[in-house]
């Protein structure tokens, strides 16, 4: 699970970049009932996704000419020039250096050696996400790459994370990720399979109800990767690709059994 504490090392934001802003914009309002709020005149077409006034992601434009839009985590970090440092000393490239978000905050972003893409936030007057783990806004983020062991040391080194690996199959694990001390039950997942057609971190949005926001998600426009799905124990889901290229899936967590 998430939290709205945006603790060092737990994902504490994550932004969308587009080639079109007012088409995802208009997309993901439609879709989960969000609101789009402007972060103000100085921030580049910057926009807030909020759900009931609480805000739970970003848009903007995308900054990589001829590239789909994408998905970002972003993972919180006490101080932004020594995570960079760490990114490189561990075998990541920084894709974008340091800098100052006016007087909302400090990021970076990064690709790991195993070419995901994702940045750090370190928080100045906005700390990241107001709501997490509801209907409507991100309740998980998977990282799907090709080289599990290489992608695990690179995290555990830099984000200072524990990863409990869970076998779901004969030949698959699902890598669980927390924080020292934390939950187990965790905030993200890493899974390894040579076959994934991308290296990417996929956000998970919680949903009501799994195969109707399916529907309605291909009915504005995305394309279906994975229908819906039940996973026992842990609820029914769906990936997709939105009208713009980003992925993404939506969950309808199963809700804990009851004890006694």
């Amino acid at each position: 699970m998430l939290s709205t504490s945006n603790a060092p090392g737990a994902p504490t934001w994550l932004d969308l970049g587009s080639n079109d802003t007012d088409a995802s914009s208009a997309f993901y309002t439609d879709l989960f009932g969000w609101t789009a709020r402007s972060a103000g005149p100085d921030s580049g077409g910057y926009i807030f996704f909020e759900l009931d006034g609480r805000m739970i992601g970003g848009l903007g434009p995308n900054m990589e000419p001829g590239s789909e839009g994408a998905w970002t985590p972003y993972f919180g970090t006490a101080d932004v020039e020594t995570t960079s440092k760490s990114v490189e000393m561990a075998g990541g490239t920084v894709r974008m250096p340091v800098m100052d978000v006016m007087t909302f905050g400090r990021m970076a972003q990064y690709t790991d050696p195993t070419g995901a893409k994702f940045a750090v936030w370190q928080p100045l007057e906005h700390s990241g996400f107001q709501v997490v783990d509801v209907p409507g806004s991100v309740s998980w983020v998977e990282l799907q790459t090709h080289d599990g062991p290489v992608a695990i040391a690179f995290y555990e080194s830099v984000l200072g994370w524990t990863v409990t690996p869970n076998p779901i199959g004969p030949d698959m694990v699902y890598n669980v990720v927390s924080l020292p001390g934390s939950a187990p039950t965790g905030f993200a997942g890493i899974m390894a399979d040579a076959q994934f057609p991308a290296v990417l971190w996929n956000p998970y949005f919680e949903v009501a109800d799994c195969d109707a926001t399916f529907a309605k998600a291909t009915a504005l426009g995305a394309s279906a990767l994975m229908g819906p799905q039940t996973m026992p124990g842990i609820g029914r889901m769906a990936q997709l690709t939105d009208p713009l290229g980003a992925r993404f899936s939506v969950i309808a967590t199963e809700a804990p059994a009851q004890q006694g």
